[in-house]
């Protein structure tokens, strides 16, 4: 009764919030948006800031984050003993504040005296953000320690993008063994969704490795999320490391096609003997979180008092969140709201 009870309080919850929240239809109000000042009180109405539009930009980032990070936990908090798939999805906040923060103690130019930013995740936090920059009493008796060496250093070999590959394959692994733990009536939209990001975050890295850093084949399988018993979480990847990244009909028969730019989008380069497609990453990242963002939305409401649910709650208020900064970031470059969702391929 009480674990009815607590599934039951989390949905009606989380209902309440998605009926306030910028997805769906209510995305079209971005639409009409042309100044910084003017998204602030859309979203936070009477607790607007009157600050300068100079200003504006970081104060309201950091609103935008603390407001999606409390709405999960107002939601995950029901739950007295919260399943551990949960504490993941959250814990995704901390996993991308070490590597920000690893990065920065990694790179020979970091400058300690600027204090990067952390969320404050409560009992879900692991990593004691409050010691950075001092590595070993961050890590200490956490998760990460693999990451240290003898002396407690982060390791010599480390870089801004090894430590993204390590830490987004470490995450991954565990968020998926956390998923097929759970029963099967309590996982399947969780499972299927899930799935398909690593599948397409593989497949995005192969596009954006190739393209960004001319990477060939066998160093970029280094990079890829494999897990041993799930081959196909990297099949689509793998097949994409060969196609040439200038001709669009190559691509036709890949199963993940139609995330790719089409000919004469604006996605193209121009060269002395005309414009040449090219496989575009950023496109590419734009309609696979799109998708996943339909695929959470769909299933939201299919199987309410399931864990399935509050999955999909987690992955539509960090998808809002995800859109609601881009769209901040796209209004103080002099662009239109109605622009900004055009180029993230959202429909209202």
């Amino acid at each position: 009764m009480i674990w009815f009870g607590e599934r039951a309080y989390s949905y009606a919850k989380a209902c309440g919030i998605i009926g306030k929240s910028f997805v769906g239809r209510r995305t079209a109000a971005l639409r009409s948006v042309g100044r910084l000042s003017e998204l602030d009180r859309l979203i936070f109405g009477p607790s607007a800031r009157e600050l300068p539009e100079r200003e504006l930009l970081p104060d309201l980032e950091k609103r935008l984050l603390k407001r999606s990070v409390e709405s999960i936990f107002s939601v995950v908090n029901a739950y007295k003993n919260p399943p551990e798939l949960f504490s993941l999805l959250i814990r995704v906040y901390e996993y991308n504040d070490l590597k920000n923060a690893l990065a920065m103690i990694a790179s020979e130019e970091a400058n300690f005296r600027t204090k990067p930013p952390f969320v404050e995740l409560g009992r879900f936090g692991t990593v004691r953000f409050a010691a950075w920059p001092h590595v070993k009493t961050m890590l200490k008796e956490t998760e990460f320690e693999f990451l240290l060496d003898e002396n407690g250093r982060l390791k010599k070999d480390y870089d801004g993008l090894s430590l993204e590959t390590i830490l987004d394959r470490h995450y991954y692994k565990k968020l998926w063994k956390s998923i097929r733990r759970l029963r099967k009536s309590d996982r399947r939209t969780a499972e299927h969704i899930s799935a398909e990001e690593i599948s397409l975050r593989n497949c995005a890295w192969v596009l954006r490795l190739r393209t960004y850093y001319g990477m060939l084949s066998e160093e970029l399988k280094r990079h890829l999320i494999m897990l041993d018993d799930e081959p196909r979480l990297s099949k689509d990847a793998l097949e994409a490391l060969e196609l040439p990244l200038d001709s669009r009909s190559e691509w036709e028969q890949w199963s993940r096609a139609r995330f790719l730019n089409p000919e004469g989008s604006r996605s193209r380069r121009v060269f002395s003997g005309g414009e040449v497609w090219n496989a575009d990453p950023r496109y590419f990242q734009n309609a696979a979180a799109k998708y996943l963002y339909k695929l959470a939305f769909h299933n939201f409401r299919r199987k309410p008092v399931s864990i399935d649910a509050v999955f999909c709650f987690i992955k539509l208020k960090q998808f809002e969140e995800d859109l609601l900064t881009s769209n901040a970031e796209g209004l103080d470059m002099g662009m239109a709201g109605r622009d900004v969702l055009d180029i993230l391929e959202t429909e209202a």
